[in-house]
């Protein structure tokens, strides 16, 4: 797929936390656009894509000058009251153009030097860690979630043929871990995975979080249903993986290597 880059100097980039995140006082966005291409993303179904009218995944705007507004932005928000910040809510902010530009990197320099209350780093990238240095200094102020949706990479490269491999994603959780920097993972959306998932997870973090499509849309599921993500499920033959009750199958799974107190749902899973 061939891809557009463009270069935008934002008005604002933090933005009120509301709706699932609600329980933030912030949102903020690197970058506009994803070339990750989830084809279950929710993003697809909401303004920045629909009015784009390019594919989605095929373009991607860089903040320019993010440093020096975010700078600005942080100080006025903390002389306000606690700042938590999402990062990101409509885009991955460790996206293959980041190795480039950096965009995500001046902003947590920025947050090392002006830190919130808290900050969640959301991304399904091995890039995050580069920046062990920076998440070091943020201490327990930060929490990464690194999405691992399944562990069979056969059906990662079937939902997100453009996303990291999963073993890559494992790897980066082990350095996290190795580096004690807070980390979870992200069991969002749930795709099919085998029983032996949590095994797999159980050396790696003390914290998961487990969220499907009905929840975590931010729209009952009606947003992913006018996505053709059903088909996808339909050609493997795991129509029963897209249904409310196979989040109870992971979950029960999960249970039995996880103390409940590790373990989250939706929502609960991803507030400060």
């Amino acid at each position: 797929m061939k891809q557009e880059v463009l270069y935008k100097t934002p008005k604002t980039l933090l933005n009120k936390g509301t709706g699932f995140l609600n329980g933030y006082s912030h949102t903020l966005n690197p970058y506009t656009g994803c070339t990750f291409a989830c084809s279950y993303c929710y993003v697809r179904q909401m303004p920045v894509s629909i009015f784009r009218n390019q594919e989605w995944g095929s373009w991607v705007d860089v903040k320019v000058e993010s440093a020096a507004i975010l700078q600005k932005e942080l100080r006025r928000a903390k002389s306000k009251g606690p700042v938590t910040i999402f990062m990101s809510s409509s885009t991955d902010p460790y996206q293959p153009i980041e190795a480039k530009e950096e965009v995500t990197r001046s902003l947590l320099e920025v947050m090392v030097s002006e830190p919130p209350d808290f900050l969640l780093v959301q991304t399904r990238s091995p890039l995050v860690r580069r920046d062990v240095d920076l998440l070091q200094q943020l201490g327990e102020r930060v929490r990464v979630s690194m999405t691992v949706e399944t562990d069979r990479e056969e059906i990662r490269k079937h939902f997100t043929p453009s996303a990291p491999p999963i073993q890559a994603r494992l790897k980066t959780l082990e350095l996290l871990r190795d580096a004690r920097i807070p980390a979870q993972a992200a069991i969002a959306p749930v795709l099919p995975s085998t029983e032996a998932f949590p095994q797999i997870l159980r050396p790696l973090v003390h914290r998961v979080c487990i969220d499907d499509y009905f929840m975590g849309d931010g729209s009952g599921g009606k947003r992913t249903k006018r996505l053709p993500v059903q088909a996808l499920y339909e050609e493997l033959g795991e129509q029963e993986w897209y249904d409310p009750a196979a989040y109870r199958t992971v979950y029960d799974r999960f249970s039995r290597e996880f103390p409940v107190e590790q373990l989250f749902e939706s929502q609960k899973g991803f507030e400060p």
